[in-house]
C-alpha cells in the first residue's frame, strides 16, 4: 500500500464521508500549482474553491503567518491585539468606511449579518428576501437563505420568514416587499449559482426599496471579495453602497477566516452579549489577511484580475467558435464561467487527469476562478488542455 492508498484508507476509517473526495493526495501547493504524492503537478484555475486568490503559499502570507505565530496566535476576544484592528481599518478604507465583525467563515459572516438585520430593525421585522440561484451557507439560517432548493432537501421544514425572487426582476422583487422585510441579502455574482451578475438597475432597485421600508442591503461578498473582479468588492461596480457586506475565502490567503462590514450607524446595533465568534479575528488569521491586501497593491494584482480576466474571456469565446456545447461565456474579472448545453462533471474529470482543475457548478457551468497572479501564459497553458479534452469528444 503506497502513502495516497495509506491516507485515503485512514480518511475512510476516521474521516466523515461527506464529501466526494478525488483520489490525489495533495502535499504542495506553490503559486498557481498543486503537486500530489506521485510527483504529478496540477495548473490549478479553481485555487480551494477560489479560497487562494494569491495562489498557494503566497511568501508574504507564509512570512506574516511565520512571524506572528513567534508572537501570539489566539487571544480572546476580551483584549485587544494589533492585527484584528490594523486589518479593519483597511478593510474600511478600501470599502465604505464601514466598522467590521469577524468570525472564521463566510457563513458565519452571513450569519452575523442577518442577525444585525434582525437586531437593527423595528422586531416587526423578521422576513428576509434572497434571490433564486443564491447560495450564502451551509448553516441551518444561511442555508434557508440560498435560493436553491436541492440544498434544502433532508433538512424542511427550514426557518420561516424567508422569500426568494428570481435574478434581476424588479416587478418580482418589489412583490416581495412587505414592512416586515428585515433585508434583502443577495451576491452581486452569483458564485455557485454559476456566475450569473446582478444587473445594475436591479441593485439601484433593491437599494432603494431597502431605504424606502427600512430595511438593510446586505451584499455576500464571501466569493467576489478583495479584488477577484478586478475592484476590491464586486458592488464597487455598481453606483450602490450596502448597509451591511459579508466577505471570506480570499481574505486571508488560505487561512480560515471570515468578516462582516457593517455602516457605523448600523453596526451600532451589534452591541455586547448580541453575538460573538471565540475565534474571530484571532492574530494568526488578521495578520494574513493584512498581508493579503499589502500583496495585492504591491503586486498590481487588481489590474492583472481585469487584464488576465478579460484574456481568459477572449480565449474562451474562440473556444465557443470551435465547439457546439458551449452555449456561452461571462464572468467579471477572474470569475468566469463557460455555460455548457451538456453537463460538465467528465469534462472537469478529464481535465484533471491531464493536469488541470477546474470545477463544474449547477450541472453546467464551468467554473474558471484562477489565482490573482496567473498568467497569460498559464492560461494558455489552461486552455491548451481544455481544448485537448474537448477534441476528444463530449460525453
Amino acid at each position: 500500500m503506497n502513502v495516497t492508498e495509506e491516507v485515503i484508507s485512514q480518511f475512510d476509517k476516521f474521516v466523515i464521508g461527506n464529501y466526494p473526495r478525488l483520489p490525489r493526495l495533495i502535499v504542495k501547493g506553490e503559486g498557481c500549482y498543486l503537486f500530489d504524492s506521485e510527483g504529478r503537478r496540477i495548473l490549478d484555475m479553481f485555487p480551494g474553491w477560489a479560497v487562494s486568490a494569491l495562489g498557494h503559499c503566497h511568501p508574504k502570507v507564509v512570512e506574516a503567518l511565520r512571524r506572528q505565530a513567534g508572537e501570539l496566535i489566539h487571544i480572546d476576544n476580551t483584549f485587544y491585539s494589533k492585527p484584528q484592528g490594523q486589518l479593519a481599518q483597511l478593510l474600511s478604507e478600501r470599502a465604505f468606511g464601514g466598522k467590521c465583525f469577524f468570525c472564521n467563515s463566510g457563513a458565519e459572516a452571513n450569519e452575523a449579518a442577518m442577525k444585525l438585520a434582525r437586531l437593527h430593525t423595528e422586531p416587526a421585522k423578521y422576513r428576509f428576501i434572497t434571490v433564486e440561484g443564491s447560495f450564502h451557507g451551509r448553516t441551518l439560517a444561511t442555508l434557508t437563505a440560498t435560493g436553491q432548493p436541492k440544498h434544502h432537501e433532508g433538512f424542511l421544514p427550514l426557518l420561516p420568514g424567508f422569500s426568494y425572487v428570481p435574478l434581476n426582476d424588479i416587478a418580482a422583487l418589489e412583490s416581495a416587499f412587505t414592512d416586515e422585510v428585515a433585508a434583502v441579502m443577495i451576491e452581486p455574482i452569483q458564485g455557485e449559482g454559476g456566475i450569473r451578475a446582478a444587473s445594475a438597475e436591479y441593485m439601484d432597485a433593491i437599494r432603494t426599496l431597502c431605504t424606502q421600508y427600512g430595511a438593510l442591503m446586505i451584499l455576500d461578498e464571501v466569493q467576489t471579495c478583495m479584488g477577484r473582479t478586478g475592484k476590491w468588492f464586486a458592488y464597487q461596480h455598481y453606483e450602490v453602497e450596502p448597509d451591511v457586506m459579508t466577505m471570506a475565502k480570499a481574505l486571508g490567503g488560505g487561512v480560515a477566516i471570515g468578516a462582516m462590514m457593517a455602516t457605523e450607524t448600523v453596526s451600532k446595533s451589534l452591541v455586547p452579549g448580541t453575538h460573538a465568534s471565540t475565534f474571530g479575528g484571532n492574530a494568526l488569521a488578521c495578520a494574513a489577511a493584512v498581508a493579503v491586501i499589502e500583496a495585492i497593491e504591491e503586486e498590481g494584482l487588481l489590474r492583472n484580475a481585469i487584464e488576465v480576466g478579460g484574456y481568459i474571456q477572449r480565449k474562451l469565446l474562440a473556444l465557443k467558435e470551435r465547439f457546439s456545447v458551449i452555449e456561452g461565456v461571462r464572468g467579471k474579472g477572474l470569475m468566469v464561467g463557460v455555460q455548457l448545453t451538456i453537463p460538465g462533471v467528465e469534462i472537469v474529470n478529464r481535465c484533471l487527469e491531464r493536469g488541470l482543475r477546474i470545477n463544474c457548478t449547477h450541472e453546467s457551468v464551468l467554473r474558471f476562478m484562477p489565482p490573482m497572479i496567473a498568467t497569460e501564459a498559464q492560461i494558455d497553458s489552461a486552455i491548451e488542455i481544455l481544448t485537448g479534452v474537448m477534441e476528444e469528444g463530449t460525453p
